[in-house]
């Protein structure tokens, strides 16, 4: 059982791309500290076949099934081989269509992937995304000035996956790390039209993540001033100062979580963007 061995069997049957499926099933799993999930996912299950084959990997690895399908005769199979199997199975999606439903009065068109119609927000979303990943870690700077956000900040604060969170909300994010000895770039200073946020977190933090990031690539750096506390308190001072003389707003992400410093930054361009032009 998972109590006893520390971690779980989770099957993931979707009949697209299984993003939705993931992000929920990830969210409940995260709640339970003392054990963790071995994912399987199954994406773009749409015939008995490929149904199949997931169903014979579910009998060889027992665990907790999750599915977003909507073919009824595919939704009929699996959950009938998870009773033989002893195994709970359950739609996510499932309760959601029925409130939808009722308080609608109407029925779902059931059409799969619906979510992911290629509208306009999508291919804002994609724009965002290629913007993102061209102007990661102070690349292009020159181009910064189309971002909606640019965030600074001290080497392991969270600014890629939080540029690239963002991004998946159809933000054009841009970061830009602040290395000792190494001068800012004026065009920075001087941005007008993008938000420029500076991350920070207490010296501790950062320099807990940084060992242990040294220590996962098993790398070793001659220069400890990456690692040292005293060093880490000035470059955190350092970008603190830059940020007040530039007015910038700052998070602090030391307890935060990539989704929390995510919806902070969202929440400081929505109060820009509601201020009336000067």
């Amino acid at each position: 059982m998972a109590q006893q061995t520390g971690y779980f069997h989770l099957h993931l049957v979707s009949d697209a791309t299984g993003e939705t499926l993931i992000t929920v099933a990830r969210a409940a799993a995260a709640q339970y500290a003392n054990v963790s999930p071995v994912e399987h996912v199954y994406p773009m299950v749409r015939t008995p076949k490929q149904l199949e084959n997931a169903l014979n990997e579910i009998a060889e690895s027992p665990g907790l099934v999750l599915y977003t399908l909507l073919e009824e005769d595919l939704i009929a199979t699996l959950e009938a081989k998870c009773r033989d199997l002893g195994l709970p199975c359950m739609s996510i999606l499932g309760p959601v269509l029925r409130l939808f439903q009722s308080y609608l009065n109407t029925e779902t068109t059931h059409r799969v992937g619906a979510q992911h119609v290629l509208n306009a927000e999508y291919f804002q979303r994609i724009d965002a995304l290629n913007f993102t990943m061209m102007h990661d870690d102070g690349q292009h700077v020159e181009g910064l000035e189309d971002a909606d956000v640019v965030l600074v900040g001290v080497s392991r604060t969270s600014k890629t996956p939080t540029s690239i969170y963002l991004a998946n909300r159809g933000v054009k994010t841009g970061n830009v790390p602040l290395v000792p000895g190494v001068a800012l770039a004026p065009q920075v200073e001087r941005l007008s039209r993008p938000l420029v946020v500076g991350l920070y977190a207490s010296p501790e933090r950062i320099v807990q993540i940084r060992e242990n990031r040294l220590l996962g690539l098993k790398a070793h750096r001659d220069d400890d001033q990456y690692i040292d506390r005293a060093a880490v308190t000035e470059e955190v001072a350092y970008s603190r100062r830059l940020c007040g003389k530039n007015e910038w707003p700052s998070i602090d992400v030391t307890r935060r979580s990539i989704e929390e410093t995510a919806a902070a930054v969202m929440k400081l361009l929505a109060e820009r963007r509601r201020m009336p032009v000067a």
